[in-house]
């Protein structure tokens, strides 16, 4: 790891931020010439190539090739984002554009999928919503047997939606017993949510009260469980703007920008790490290879947590794009997107 801010000298801070800058805004290496244009620190070319080397030397810049040119590495960018950056609140029309598209009537899905999008376009990167999982709350419940080794597990929620499961029976499994089990379910455990219902039902067979025999408790517990596997392992990504990622630096590196669309795809992993945004009450940031997930591509997002009525974190907003996107500019954007959410979700 590079030094802490405090351990850089006021020249060394001053040019490693303008190099940092320049680069987000450029997209390429920085020259010592360039800096001195820039910065208005009264040095020369040459005092100025030797604060750069030092900084290389700390890890913080780095020469993509032979030029005199630097950019900063995923270190570098950690120290700017989280001791040096100076954030630039979102502008009103930004923030006007931002109410308007999730402010609009309508699901709330539909203003997810708004927020993703409007993101997406004025950070020019891709717009990421983790949406909310909405676990159903059991009406009526029933087993369609498909074979002898699977049945369909058919769910209606309170609201009228009606999901399907395929279920593996136990062997041997009677039709009878798929009759009592889905019995059981929308007489006793209706009104519930699933992860209400199994512990109900754990703790009635714990207490010998669930009046039902091993076979029968067994494909209740199968029926029940399926769902809550089944989010688990799709969970639900909203993305909008993946064309945002193949800009004009892009095409100098198509493979890095096609392993990023293929991270897109794997919406299970992205989703994961997104999980770990619920967690905080503050916006993260995520660096290129700080996650293994983008240790290919070169990538990063900052997402932020949104909030229901009573203060519970539901989901998370952010963006997705290449390192060298404008932190400044699109950390608080994502931070305003994320409180705009929380107040129409209150």
């Amino acid at each position: 790891m590079g030094p802490a801010v405090p351990e850089l000298s006021e020249r060394a801070r001053s040019v490693f931020r303008v190099v940092v800058e320049s680069y987000l805004r450029s997209g390429v290496p920085v020259g010592s010439r360039t800096i001195s244009q820039l910065s208005g620190l009264n040095l020369s070319p040459a005092s100025i190539r030797n604060v750069m080397q030092d900084l290389e030397e700390a890890g913080l810049l780095a020469a993509p090739h032979i030029s005199a040119g630097r950019l900063p590495t995923e270190t570098g960018l950690r120290l700017f984002v989280d001791g040096m950056m100076q954030a630039d609140e979102p502008n009103e029309q930004e923030r006007a554009a931002i109410e308007r598209q999730i402010g609009q009537t309508g699901p709330i899905e539909d203003a997810l999928a708004a927020a993703s999008a409007v993101l997406s376009g004025l950070s020019a990167c891709a717009g990421l919503v983790l949406v909310p999982k909405q676990e159903p709350i059991l009406r009526q419940f029933a087993f369609v047997p498909l074979s002898r080794e699977q049945a369909l597990a058919v769910l209606v929620g309170a609201d009228g939606t009606v999901e399907n499961r395929v279920v593996a029976l136990p062997p041997g499994t009677d039709p009878s017993a798929l009759v009592e089990a889905a019995n059981y379910i929308s007489s006793e455990l209706a009104g519930l949510t699933l992860s209400q219902a199994q512990a109900r039902l754990i703790a009635e067979i714990g207490l010998g009260r669930a009046q039902l025999d091993r076979v029968s408790g067994d494909l209740v517990q199968r029926g029940l469980a399926v769902w809550s596997t089944d989010g688990a392992d799709r969970p639900v990504l909203i993305v909008r703007g993946q064309a945002n990622l193949i800009d004009q630096s892009a095409a100098e590196d198509l493979e890095r920008v096609r392993l990023l669309l293929d991270e897109l795809e794997g919406k299970e992993e992205i989703s994961r790490l997104l999980e770990g945004a619920r967690a905080g009450s503050a916006t993260k940031i995520f660096i290129g290879s700080e996650n293994k997930l983008f240790a290919l591509s070169g990538s990063s997002i900052i997402a932020a947590p949104y909030r229901a009525r009573e203060g519970r974190v539901v989901g998370v907003v952010g963006v997705i794009g290449p390192t060298r996107l404008n932190y400044a500019r699109v950390v608080p954007m994502v931070d305003f997107t994320a409180h705009a959410l929380s107040r129409l979700m209150a």
